[in-house]
């Protein structure tokens, strides 16, 4: 399963069932669990601990060096998840010191060509990464967030459990989950509805979450007023107190 033009460290462990193509390199303290299928010309190094039935395609680069210039070669670390999709050229770097010292990425998630996870990210689960979409250090990516072609996001900030950003959003302050955003300063243009039906929210739950965000930009409330008049609906799922903790948690403030 390892092609003889392979180069794997010795102080590298791959589980059975995992596959390393033509000129690929493996560095030392790199772990690979079981059915991991590595490409042609795919460059890991370590610390790393990569999941179960990943798919890492050729030309990318997975646990490198942050692109940091505080960085002095201290043992950072990258935790890639379980049944991740990683295609030709993306770019996932260890974490720093100076910040959560690993990057983390969940599992079953759609990581398209030359996108680019810096270091420190928290990436969920199930989310969808377009091509070219770039992430700065230290930023935080909820569960089923996809992210358009291109996407920029600046560093620290974070992005929403199932939002949806469109094409070229540049997104310099945070995202509310359930929110779209689009355009240079992103900017909300509504709910991600099409994302919320696909993934069995009903009816009921999606007009709740859309009266949320009438509430939160549409009426003449302030924002913090805004979050108490979220508290007092009744919610049975539990989705407008993610927004508001969300909101309570965030130092970039969101974008409006």
């Amino acid at each position: 399963m390892i092609h003889s033009s392979a180069i794997v460290d010795p102080q590298a462990r791959l589980a059975p069932g995992v596959a390393v193509g033509a000129y690929s390199v493996i560095g030392p303290y790199v772990e690979v669990g079981e059915g991991t299928w590595i490409g042609p010309h795919v460059v890991v190094n370590g610390p790393s601990r990569i999941g179960r039935d990943n798919r890492i395609y050729q030309f990318a680069s997975v646990g490198e060096q942050p692109q940091d210039k505080k960085y002095a070669g201290e043992a950072t670390t990258l935790e890639l998840g379980d049944r991740n999709t990683i295609r030709e050229g993306a770019t996932l770097s260890r974490g720093t010191v100076q910040g959560l010292g690993t990057t983390r990425i969940g599992d079953d998630n759609w990581i398209m060509a030359y996108a680019h996870v810096a270091h420190d990210c928290i990436v969920g689960s199930n989310t969808i990464f377009a091509n070219g979409t770039s992430l700065a250090g230290h930023v935080v990516v909820g569960d089923y967030a996809i992210l358009g072609g291109f996407t920029l996001i600046h560093q620290f900030c974070r992005v929403g459990a199932h939002c949806f950003c469109s094409m070229g959003a540049a997104i310099r302050r945070d995202v509310p989950p359930y929110v779209t955003v689009a355009g240079d300063p992103a900017a909300p243009h509504g709910i991600n509805s099409e994302g919320l039906r696909r993934r069995g929210f009903g009816p009921e739950r999606v007009a709740l979450i859309k009266r949320a965000y009438r509430t939160l930009y549409r009426s003449s409330l302030r924002l913090s007023e805004a979050v108490e008049a979220l508290r007092v609906m009744q919610d049975p799922h539990g989705d407008l107190e993610r927004i508001c903790s969300f909101i309570d948690g965030s130092a970039r403030g969101i974008a409006r």
